[in-house]
């Protein structure tokens, strides 16, 4: 159980301050319209995840178990491709253009429109999440609530820190979000050789 807690945190921590179009909305509102209008905007993942979490784990468990392991090795290869992303993103910090400003209100509808139009959740659970939920569901059913339970209240903590970071301290964040970056990058190559340790080795 305590794998799949950690692995929800970690994976949580990283996805919540990759550089997307998620982030860039939350902070583009907030440097707009303050901390305030824009905190109920980091519940927008449990509310949009929902179909594409149903839809993928439909799909996944009707494949056979063999198949999950192609899946592991291609969420292996998957993080290690983020953790490049994310370190030459932390390299290269001072290059990256910051965010647009917004003319439109910021509401939780649209945090939500945005999030169900960004490519990374069904990517994450078709390749990362959902294989590891039901790898962990099978061997008991606590490893998979422990693990979404881990990843959500994770990824809403991170990006509720987002918003008030920007919000309330607009010269320290950037430079915090450089350091996360690092961070991430290293979590991320961590269980990126994980999973693919679970899929070449059964």
């Amino acid at each position: 159980m305590f794998v799949y807690l950690i692995f929800g945190i970690t994976y949580a921590f990283a996805a919540a301050i990759q550089p997307g179009p998620f982030q860039t909305f939350i902070i583009s509102q907030t440097l707009k319209n303050g901390w305030k209008r824009t905190l109920p905007a980091a519940f927008a993942p449990i509310l949009s995840d929902g179909p594409i979490i149903i839809l993928v784990l439909l799909i996944l468990n009707n494949i056979p178990p063999a198949f999950i392991k192609f899946l592991q090795i291609g969420g292996g290869l998957f993080l290690l491709y983020l953790a490049y992303g994310s370190f030459n993103s932390f390299l290269n910090f001072d290059k990256i253009k910051k965010p647009e400003e917004n003319k439109s209100d910021s509401t939780l509808l649209k945090a939500v429109l945005v999030n169900i139009l960004n490519p990374a959740p069904y990517i994450g659970w078709s390749l990362i999440m959902g294989p590891m939920f039901i790898k962990g569901y099978r061997e008991s059913a606590m490893n998979g609530i422990v693990l979404i339970a881990a990843f959500y209240f994770t990824i809403i903590i991170c990006q509720a820190g987002i918003i008030l970071l920007f919000g309330l301290a607009k010269n320290l964040g950037p430079k915090v979000t450089r350091i996360t970056l690092g961070i991430a990058s290293i979590g991320l190559a961590g269980f990126g050789v994980y999973l693919l340790w679970q899929g070449v080795f059964p």
